[in-house]
């Protein structure tokens, strides 16, 4: 089983979060854009699970029986190589839901999910959810909008992985990281470290391309001082310019 700390509720019992966690919640652009009746209706059937570093969410092929969102740390989303070597797919950050198509299509959580530092998470149950699509007509198209969104993401992935160079699909991927996971790089200039701990595999995973190639751009970045190369991160230093190598290649 999963290594995780639940923290169940008494029916009709108020959630209890932290400022921060209830923000990253309330201010995704999908959830807030909910009614206020849905919105109190699946915060009010959650509950809250805690998991360390690291440790199992769920394994591929695990009965998808809850539909997740992240509230503080982050989910990686991997798989393995033939060869039996992790894969990262992709980080799932605090605010965004997800979970849902594989708890409708009852195959199994598709791929392994994992703790990316200390993390929490809000899980709603099955039963819950379809209870929610009775009681809230609404809920279904908000579910088909939350999927139309991440087509479209998937759609632009694979148009930037077959017309983008490598340094601009690096480029997106770094600005996209640091507005997300951004920290104070403790500098009276724009300095953002990552704050999200990657190391270079996983990074070049993301982007589609071997470790050696993207530590090749790295070192060019870090030459023209859009970025520095810490032990065990990343520091953008012009964010500006990361997001002018991608918007000329497009």
């Amino acid at each position: 089983m999963p290594a995780e700390q639940a923290c169940p509720r008494r029916p009709g019992a108020k959630l209890s979060l932290r400022n921060q966690e209830r923000e990253a919640i309330t201010t995704d652009p999908w959830f807030s854009a909910l009614s206020a009746s849905l919105r109190h209706d699946i915060l009010r059937r959650a509950e809250v699970r805690h998991y360390p570093d690291a440790s199992v969410i769920c394994r591929r092929g695990d009965p998808a029986d809850a539909w997740l969102a992240v509230l503080a740390g982050s989910v990686r989303i991997g798989s393995h190589s033939p060869n039996d070597r992790q894969i990262t797919l992709r980080y799932v950050e605090p605010g965004v839901w997800f979970g849902e198509v594989e708890m409708f299509d009852m195959k199994g959580r598709p791929y392994d999910f994992l703790a990316h530092g200390d993390t929490t998470l809000l899980c709603v149950g099955r039963e819950d959810v379809q209870q929610i699509l009775v009681d809230h007509p609404e809920f279904c198209i908000a579910l088909l909008r939350l999927q139309s969104q991440r087509a479209r993401q998937l759609y632009r992935l694979v148009e930037d992985l077959n017309t983008k160079s490598l340094r601009a699909r690096i480029a997106k991927h770094l600005s996209q990281l640091a507005r997300t996971y951004g920290e104070p790089a403790n500098t009276d200039g724009p300095e953002v470290r990552i704050g999200l701990r990657l190391r270079q595999a996983e990074l070049a995973d993301l982007i589609g391309c071997s470790r050696q190639r993207l530590n090749q751009e790295l070192k060019l970045m870090e030459r023209d001082q859009t970025i520095s190369v810490e032990a065990g991160g990343l520091v953008v230093r012009n964010d500006h310019a990361l997001r002018r190598i991608y918007e000329h290649a497009s």
